[in-house]
């Protein structure tokens, strides 16, 4: 039911832009917005061992992303999608990163809404920023920091961010060249895209996953495929300029809700709704798949906790069916898609015999089912030639599930960028 408030506060914050701006923005033929990164928000994890929610008051929080497009021109969708109140930003900036959580003074910005340096963003609603006029290249870092002068809980966030944040003690310290003593969390708070004003041939790529997208076990900085794919893009000269949109959520499946509402029903917030977007990748089912067969395990006080999703078992035609719908309801909105096999597990905590020959069945028709645009077999890209169910041991984090930053590597390398930019 959030996603009914998108549609109104999108135009509430193209609304807020000043209208001499808009009208030339809207009469210029040769620019739109592209969504130059962005992350797939999610409330807090309620499972046991789970993150505990923070609550945030009068206190400044420096986020730093990594830009996949350059510009001179951006805004920042922030979002309370989640939210069950209203929350206040007193004061918010953005500026070039030197280093870790070191701004470049001379590129700081105050970021407004509707001509004022503050807002408040109803509960379940996302809100755009006005435009502001800051010069980066591709692949540069830039902070976003934003005051929160009342009690304000962390209910939309993303968990696994691919940079520090930097949290304040009491005060406003959005300008800043640096925040001391500041806490460190590695989660994205209230954030949920920066948009960047570029030419008509400019388009994004959104990836759309679970933590194998999200980029878990990567331990480098923007080790995760999605990054490495967007460094490949910018070191590749062609006629189309492509941004890398991840929307991974660590513990995502298709058909349940888990770690985030299920990719079917966050499909038109976290994909159709970006901004200039072009082409998906989907790379799910997994979680459909393992998440059923969990091991039971022991609380902290001895006890045992049964699998809650126990009676969420899948078969290759659920799974099908639900990557069937992404790939149609995508269509209807022009997108091209195309599917990710799904990578090995065995030796994973929930790995069956049973799931092994759901997610062959699975990938059996990803490569020849003919329903996507195009397959890139990341399967094949990192699993063990002399047992195909495992990972390479080279290429995993010893969990058996997820790639290190050499198998991120390998996943990025197998994906045909003449294919994504169309030629």
């Amino acid at each position: 039911m959030k996603f009914k408030f998108l549609g109104s506060m999108l135009l509430l914050g193209l609304a807020a832009v000043p209208t001499a701006r808009a009208a030339a923005q809207s009469a210029n033929s040769s620019g739109h917005w592209v969504g130059g990164w962005s992350t797939a928000v999610h409330t807090p994890r309620s499972a046991p061992g789970a993150t505990s929610t923070l609550t945030f008051d009068n206190q400044t929080v420096r986020m730093v992303i990594r830009m996949t497009l350059g510009g001179e021109r951006l805004r920042i969708r922030f979002s309370n999608e989640n939210g069950a109140t209203p929350i206040a930003i007193g004061t918010a900036h953005v500026a070039v990163i030197k280093g870790g959580g070191e701004i470049i003074p001379e590129s700081d910005r105050v970021v407004k809404f509707g001509g004022v340096t503050s807002a408040k963003i109803p509960a379940g609603a996302p809100m755009l920023s006005d435009p502001v006029d800051l010069k980066f290249a591709p692949l540069d870092e830039i902070a976003v920091s934003i005051f929160l002068p009342e009690p304000t809980a962390s209910s939309t966030f993303h968990l696994l961010g691919q940079h520090d944040t930097y949290i304040s003690g009491r005060g406003d310290f959005t300008s800043a060249k640096t925040i001391d003593n500041p806490k460190i969390t590695n989660s994205w708070y209230f954030l949920g895209g920066v948009e960047v004003w570029a030419n008509s041939r400019t388009a994004a790529i959104v990836t759309l996953g679970d933590s194998i997208t999200d980029g878990f076990g990567a331990k480098a900085q923007y080790g995760d495929w999605p990054n490495q794919l967007a460094q490949q893009l910018v070191a590749t000269k062609g006629a189309f300029t492509l941004a890398v949109d991840n929307e991974g959520i660590g513990g995502n499946r298709i058909l349940y809700d888990g770690a985030g509402i299920d990719a079917l029903a966050r499909l038109d917030r976290d994909v159709i709704s970006q901004p200039g977007v072009k082409d998906l990748i989907v790379l799910e089912g997994i979680n459909d798949i393992g998440w059923a067969n969990m091991k039971p395990r022991k609380t902290p006080d001895g006890s045992i906790r049964e699998n809650p999703w126990a009676k969420e078992q899948v078969n290759a035609e659920d799974v099908i069916k639900g990557l069937t719908q992404i790939v149609d309801r995508a269509h209807e909105h022009g997108l091209r898609v195309f599917g990710g096999t799904i990578t090995p597990y065995e030796g994973a905590d929930y790995f069956t015999q049973n799931g092994e020959s759901v997610r062959q069945e699975v990938n059996h028709w990803i490569r020849t089912g003919g329903v996507f645009d195009g397959v890139f077999d990341f399967d094949a890209a990192v699993r063990d030639p002399k047992h195909p169910s495992k990972f390479r041991e080279d290429l995993q984090t010893g969990d058996f599930l997820h790639p290190n930053a050499a198998g991120y590597k390998a996943m990025a390398a197998c994906i045909d960028l003449a294919a994504l930019r169309g030629k």
